[in-house]
């Protein structure tokens, strides 16, 4: 090459594919670190794809988590069963008996059949008074749907950041990284029950 050749190469602005990847880089990287780095390729590009709205194909987030040296948790399937046992996340240990308001919220999905099909409706309600302080109403069971219900409960209560516990079971909304910003956003401390124990969500279901 030569010497005005590489000097005109190194005035060119970069390629717009280059510029999108460095911005995709920079979100899989946030997502990768919201979830504490147990996000593989699959989990990312959902939460790339219907979290986010960015639209991007699997194989891409795939090679640029490569080349950023990022990759998931993987857990070998058959050799633990974590039916009846408590995870890490477990604040609460089935204590639902709390001494004021906002100090525990529950939160769960329910389906209820009709002539017109089936809607969900996600509710968060305080332990201590026992009332449906948000809720949402969707035809889907989706991220959104306890997103808003708990927007509504964070609007009505206004709790004071890191002394009020959410609790939820292990479903797929509650686990995703959209859920888990608006938590950390609202100042909550997010806690899950055992899994596959129908006790630890109780309180919920008799709502």
């Amino acid at each position: 090459m030569s010497t005005s050749g590489y000097y005109d190469r190194l005035g060119r602005p970069e390629p717009p594919r280059a510029l999108r990847n460095e911005e995709l880089t920079k979100i899989i990287r946030q997502v990768h670190a919201d979830s504490r780095g147990s996000y593989g390729s699959p989990r990312v590009h959902a939460e790339l794809t219907l979290g986010l709205g960015e639209k991007v194909n699997r194989k891409r987030v795939e090679r640029l988590m490569r080349e950023a040296g990022l990759q998931g948790v993987y857990r070998r399937k058959g050799r633990r069963n974590l039916v009846n046992q408590a995870t890490e996340e477990d604040l609460v240990q089935r204590g639902f008996d709390v001494e004021a308001p906002d100090r525990l919220w529950l939160t769960d999905i329910t389906g209820h059949p009709t002539g017109e099909g089936k809607p969900y409706c996600a509710a968060v309600m305080d332990a201590y008074s026992r009332r449906n302080i948000g809720s949402s109403i969707d035809a889907r069971q989706n991220t959104d749907l306890v997103v808003n219900a708990l927007a509504m409960a964070v609007a009505r209560r206004k709790p004071d950041a890191r002394s009020t516990i959410l609790r939820s079971d292990h479903g797929t909304q509650y686990t995703s990284w959209v859920f888990g910003k608006r938590l950390r956003d609202a100042g909550l401390l997010g806690s899950m029950g055992t899994v596959g124990d129908c006790y630890d969500n109780a309180m919920m279901e008799s709502f």
